[in-house]
């Protein structure tokens, strides 16, 4: 089989016949997918299914790690620190029982606030920058701070706003300057140009929600809008990079990275993700989940130090330090929750086979 990748696996020391079973596992799905494999900096596997490589799948929440760096970044350059609190950045914030909740908590999903009023509320809302802002600083956190309850829209917004004031510059030009620029890549965008509407890869979304989530999702103004959580447009080329430079050290220096994907929770169930999911500070970590039935979207064989994010168990990437693997699995299926996390789970699991696992 062709995997269409710059090396053959072999040579870097993949079993063919693994990622031959991850690729029809794909296949098999019949959605509108790319996967790209990079190991030791070689591009193992990069292949479309429906699509051209070109195409621009939009990340859910498989986009927050990149908000996270740069957080990280500026607390590098001393501009800011995770232990102070939101408010002083963003004084009103502080309204509503908010004041002592800090940087750390939010990239921790610790800081209570799960949501701004309610799910549905703020994603109507996301396409609308200062409507947003303002239904965080008005809402009052659900949960005790501490508490590990998933933020699915309001982690960006408020880490963003926060970079935005103790920078002076708006989130997408941070994403832009400070983390796609070194980087090199070409098809990446945090708010989708206008001109590339064309190579957008619509969602196709099932269950009860299914027509609300693609009546929003596909939507021109979604895509071009800047929702830091989510709104990532990109190709699985370009995720898989953002993968490998964190690895090989260009965007984060090495003590930034480990204090990034430092374990803050160990089988801790999470009431709004459901699962026990292994929290650091912006990213999702692999390795065993302390529940039965619970798996990771990294792969039930992935190793502890795995680092990434799943999105919508629509979207993931994640880097392997141990196993020297950056990966990106991108979709356009979204509203199984479990069959499509196993489905998820299944892929990584094969790539984590050829490695020898």
């Amino acid at each position: 089989m062709e995997f269409g990748g710059t090396c053959d696996p072999r040579d870097a020391g993949l079993d063919p016949g693994r990622l031959t079973e991850a690729v029809e596992l794909i296949e098999a799905r019949g959605a509108v997918a790319q996967l790209c494999v990079v190991r030791d900096g070689r591009t193992v596997v990069d292949r479309s299914f429906g699509c051209s490589p070109n195409a621009l799948f939009w990340l859910f929440s498989a986009s927050k790690p990149y908000v996270a760096v740069v957080i990280h970044q500026l607390v590098e350059s001393r501009r800011l620190h995770l232990d102070d609190a939101v408010a002083a950045y963003w004084p009103e914030f502080a309204h509503n029982g908010k004041r002592e909740i800090t940087v750390r908590d939010v990239l921790r999903h610790r800081s209570g606030l799960s949501n701004a009023g309610s799910y549905v509320g703020e994603v109507r809302a996301m396409t609308d920058w200062n409507r947003s802002l303002r239904r965080i600083e008005e809402t009052a956190p659900r949960w005790p701070v501490g508490t590990v309850a998933y933020s699915p829209l309001a982690f960006g917004f408020v880490l963003a706003e926060v970079a935005r004031r103790c920078s002076g510059t708006p989130i997408d030009e941070l994403v832009r300057h400070n983390v796609l620029e070194p980087l090199g890549v070409e098809d990446t965008y945090l708010g989708l140009p206008a001109d590339l509407w064309g190579r957008h890869v619509p969602i196709r979304a099932t269950g009860p929600l299914g027509p609300f989530i693609q009546s929003v999702v596909n939507r021109r103004s979604t895509r071009e809008a800047v929702v830091p959580a989510a709104g990532m447009s990109t190709t699985a080329r370009d995720l898989a990079a953002f993968y490998q430079a964190l690895l090989e050290g260009r965007l984060l220096r090495p003590e930034s990275l480990a204090l990034a994907v430092e374990p803050s929770s160990e089988g801790e169930y999470d009431p709004v993700a459901r699962a026990p999911v292994r929290w650091s500070q912006g990213f999702q970590l692999g390795g065993p989940r302390w529940m039965e039935g619970a798996v990771s979207s990294l792969g039930s064989l992935s190793s502890p130090r795995a680092f990434g994010h799943n999105g919508s168990n629509c979207c993931i990437g994640w880097a392997d330090p141990d196993r020297r693997i950056a990966y990106a699995y991108l979709t356009n299926r979204v509203g199984r929750p479990q069959p499509d996390l196993l489905h998820h789970a299944a892929v990584a699991d094969k790539i984590l086979e050829a490695a020898g696992t």
